[in-house]
């Protein structure tokens, strides 16, 4: 049996050699006219990435509400042969796309984010506040364009895969729900990752860039408290009454009076989602919303118990009870510094996209529609980006749960202007025009070459999984801030949805009867106000 056991062993062993040997087989130089050619097939199909940013910055959907998106970008991966995987982690607009080429090789994830954000209806091309439909959702921080990005690529490397005999499989899925961070987390606790060996990432940006190690910025916890009283007639007896939306407020009060001494890397912020019917009748029930960041885990989860802390208090102090239920988690980010290296290899191979005169008008504009220096579009290349000697706080992404599930990097592509407002009507001027276009061709390519990098040179991806194994995890080691029990919060952005889903439809961008998104809607672009 010990015999037995040890061939098996050597048979296993000797398979994985004949393997790698199998793809170490391609020369530098072969390597190099194979990622040239996947950027030229990126090229070729710049048509189709181009439609795919118009159609899917015309639904303008939120976050776990992207019904719509989720639909046509699927239909194109099976179309490619892509074999889908739907209601992942139990949310209905998430899944995960795989196609496989033999039995061997890496598997790689790409991925993007494609939610919308509120109050952000924007006329594309137009250097001024216009909205499509007033009060509407739109694509205020351009993730309209991250999946043409990867789909794009992915279907390049999986041509270029076939023709060569390159053994390997393709991941692509979506990051639902970004906005209220409350996706990427569940996929990694539900298993979604287990067997995924190095996941590029992007998001939209200003300029091409990558960068490796302790990103900036931080992680948070989203939770909501809800407070529970008793109903009264707010003048004949409202001292029959315990009023929820006094804890409610009685909490934000607390939190903002211990801000003074929570250190300044910290960043919180909250709405209430439900304060009472109507003012003559005491509050039974209100809820407040926070977003609580730090840029350790260790610090996020101290002032989450802060936070509960308070709730506890002003629900004594009110005689009410009080739950709280998380709704999204992110981890601090970290990226890998070999694929990294790698990316940003290609990114000098790439470069920037050719700006026209146009596209450059359009972006002072808006620079100077914000009171900023018209700089334009971005000239040259950001540097790739190391970690910092000091801490830098500021915005979260989930992206930073699958970074400690598996060696991780986001590519930065110039799809947006540069210093516009995210989370902001004047971020999706550019997501449907030329501008975003370019970008996201330049990106693809840039994905694409990427993938080849590690599909192509087992050595790289061993020497990904050392750095991910021996520096990165000597960090701190990853702990879940959801446990087993903690659902998706699949019912944020419905209401709102609901509210404006028939108007968007009449905007939907019609690819059978339009060139692009800008000619169906009449643009004559760019649109700039005229100087008085």
């Amino acid at each position: 049996m010990k015999k037995f056991n040890l061939l098996i062993t050597f048979l296993i062993l000797f398979g994985t050699f004949l393997n790698l040997q199998s793809q170490n087989k391609f020369s530098n130089r072969k390597i190099n006219n194979l990622k040239n050619q996947a950027s030229q097939l990126v090229e070729n199909d710049k048509k189709m990435t181009q439609v795919m940013v118009d159609k899917v910055f015309s639904f303008s959907e939120l976050g776990f509400q992207e019904f719509e998106t989720s639909k046509y970008l699927t239909n194109i991966l099976e179309e490619n042969g892509f074999e889908i995987t739907y209601g992942i982690s139990g949310i209905p607009t998430a899944w995960m796309a795989s196609w496989s080429n033999g039995t061997e090789g890496p598997t790689i994830a790409l991925g993007s984010d494609f939610d919308g954000i509120p109050v952000s209806s924007q006329y594309p091309g137009v250097a001024f506040h216009k909205p499509i439909i007033e009060g509407a959702p739109g694509h205020g921080e351009g993730h309209n364009s991250g999946l043409p990005v990867v789909m794009t690529a992915a279907f390049s490397v999986k041509k270029i895969m076939k023709e060569n005999d390159i053994q390997g499989k393709l991941v692509i899925w979506p990051g639902v729900a970004e906005e209220q961070i409350g996706s990427k987390a569940w996929f990694v606790r539900d298993g979604y990752f287990d067997d995924i060996d190095m996941c590029i990432f992007t998001h939209v940006s200003t300029n091409m860039s990558v960068s490796w190690g302790k990103a900036t910025g931080t992680g948070l916890i989203s939770v909501e408290y809800t407070f529970e009283g008793e109903t009264a007639h707010s003048a004949g007896s409202p001292w029959r009454g315990r009023s929820a939306l006094d804890a409610a407020e009685l909490m934000n009060i607390g939190w903002n009076y211990r801000r003074e001494h929570l250190h300044p890397d910290q960043r919180s912020h909250s709405i209430f989602t439900d304060a009472g019917d109507q003012p003559n009748v005491v509050p039974s029930k209100a809820s407040i919303w926070f977003y609580i960041r730090n840029i350790t885990y260790e610090g996020i989860m101290e002032n989450y118990a802060k936070a509960n802390k308070i709730a506890e208090g002003a629900s004594l102090m009110t005689d009410t009870n009080f739950s709280s239920r998380i709704l999204g988690t992110a981890w601090p980010r970290h990226f890998n510094k070999i694929i990294a290296e790698e990316m940003y290899e290609n990114i000098k191979n790439v470069g920037l996209p050719n700006w026209s005169e146009n596209d450059q008008i359009l972006a002072k504009a808006v620079q100077k529609e914000l009171g900023l220096n018209p700089n334009g579009l971005a000239k040259s290349l950001s540097k790739i980006g190391k970690p910092l000697p000091y801490n830098v706080s500021g915005g979260s992404d989930d992206i930073g749960d699958i970074s400690w599930k598996v060696p991780t990097v986001t590519l930065r592509f110039p799809s947006n202007i540069p210093n516009v407002t995210f989370h902001h009507w004047s971020s999706a001027i550019a997501m449907a025009t030329p501008i975003a276009h370019k970008g996201a061709n330049a990106g693809a390519k840039v994905v694409a070459m990427t993938t080849l990098d590690f599909l192509l040179k087992p050595h790289k991806l061993d020497e990904a999984q050392d750095y991910f194994e021996n520096i990165q995890k000597k960090e701190t080691t990853y702990r879940p801030m959801i446990s087993e029990d903690d659902p998706p919060a699949i019912y944020l952005n419905k209401d709102i949805m609901n509210q404006y889903k028939d108007q968007l439809k009449e905007f939907y961008f019609d690819e059978t009867r339009y060139d692009n998104y800008l000619e169906q809607l009449g643009i004559d672009y760019p649109v700039i106000k005229k100087d008085k």
